[in-house]
């Protein structure tokens, strides 16, 4: 498995399960309450940093465990461009699902976990898509 390969797994692995993390927690503090009341700002803080942590972790150990190493050839970038085309779109619907509810006068909650339900849906979704090619091969279009 090349290094790339083994780097999106860490990426997309750590995105996922900081997200669920995040939703027990918060979930837990809701427990019989309006989730809009929930103390939500700590718990995102420390999932995102979290998650960017086991993510720079993972990586370095993959780095210094592989024989290949870090080298990057033609079919690793245009698979992170593709894969990164595709997770990008996720984002920005998240962006614009934040965009939309601040429009609306929503909580800040919502907002708030639009914007962090689009960065994760676009870190996996991107992940998926490079594995996928990496499987497959990448895709004609």
């Amino acid at each position: 498995m090349p290094f790339e390969e083994k780097r999106t797994w860490i990426l997309g692995v750590a995105a996922a399960v900081s997200y669920v993390i995040y939703l027990v927690v918060v979930l837990v503090r809701a427990h019989g309450q309006a989730l809009t009341s929930v103390s939500f700002a700590a718990p995102l803080l420390w999932t995102v940093g979290g998650s960017i942590l086991v993510s720079i972790l993972g990586s370095i150990l993959v780095a210094i465990t592989s024989r290949e190493g870090d080298r990057k050839d033609q079919r690793d970038r245009e698979i992170d461009l593709r894969g990164a085309q595709i997770g990008g779109a996720f984002t920005a619907l998240g962006a614009g699902g934040g965009l939309l509810l601040t429009l609306a006068d929503a909580d800040r909650f919502w907002i708030a976990n639009a914007l962090y339900l689009g960065f994760t849906l676009g870190a996996m979704v991107s992940a998926a898509a490079k594995l996928v090619a990496y499987r497959r091969g990448l895709w004609p279009w």
